[in-house]
C-alpha cells in the first residue's frame, strides 16, 4: 500500500480527490467549471423573527444625505450665534424691516434665544441620528434632513416669535 498505513482503509472513488482531479478522470476539462460565487449576505431578522429582506446602498442617495447634514451643519452653527444674542438680532431686523423703535423685551429674548438655540442643536443631532441608522440600514435616507429641518425650524421659529411677540414697537408695526 502506498502511503497508506496498515490502519486505514483504501479511498473510495473520488474521496480525497479535488474537484479539478475529480472533473480530469471523468473527462470533464476544468474550464467549465462554474466560477466560485460570493455567498449571499446573511439575512438581517426583525423584531418578530422573520427575515427582513437585504437592502443595497444607494451612492446617490448616500451623497445627497451627507451633503444635506454637512449644509445643516454648518446652518446650526451660523444659527446658533444669532439665537445667543437674540435682542442684537430683533434691533438689526427692526432697523432691516423699517420698524420704529428698538425692542426692549430684552430678558424674555435671551431666555427664549436660550431655548431656541437648544431645541435647534437636539432637533439636528435627532436628525443626524436617524440619517446615519436609517443609511447604516441600506436604505433611503435624503428625506430625513429635509423633514428634519422642515419641523425643527418650525418649533424654532414658535420659540423666536415668543419675545417679538410681546414686543410693543412689533405689535405696532403689526396694525
Amino acid at each position: 500500500m502506498s502511503g497508506q498505513g496498515p490502519d486505514r482503509e483504501q479511498p473510495r472513488y473520488g474521496e480525497y480527490a479535488t474537484p479539478e482531479e475529480q472533473r480530469a478522470r471523468i473527462g470533464h476539462p476544468v474550464h467549465d467549471a462554474p466560477a466560485p460565487t460570493a455567498a449571499p449576505p446573511a439575512p438581517t431578522w426583525g423584531a418578530a423573527g422573520v427575515p427582513q429582506p437585504v437592502r443595497t446602498q444607494h451612492p446617490v442617495d448616500r451623497i445627497v444625505t451627507i451633503a444635506l447634514l454637512v449644509y445643516g451643519a454648518v446652518n446650526v452653527a451660523l444659527s446658533l450665534v444669532s439665537f445667543l444674542d437674540l435682542p442684537a438680532v430683533a434691533d438689526m431686523t427692526y432697523r432691516m424691516m423699517g420698524i420704529a423703535g428698538t425692542f426692549t423685551d430684552t430678558p424674555a429674548a435671551r431666555v427664549w434665544g436660550v431655548i431656541a438655540a437648544v431645541v435647534l442643536l437636539l432637533g439636528y443631532a435627532a436628525t443626524a441620528w436617524l440619517s446615519v441608522r436609517t443609511l447604516r440600514r441600506g436604505r433611503r435616507a435624503w428625506w430625513i434632513p429635509v423633514v428634519g429641518a422642515i419641523l425643527t425650524y418650525v418649533v424654532v421659529s414658535a420659540c423666536v416669535s415668543v419675545p417679538l411677540m410681546a414686543d410693543p414697537a412689533f405689535l405696532g408695526y403689526l396694525r
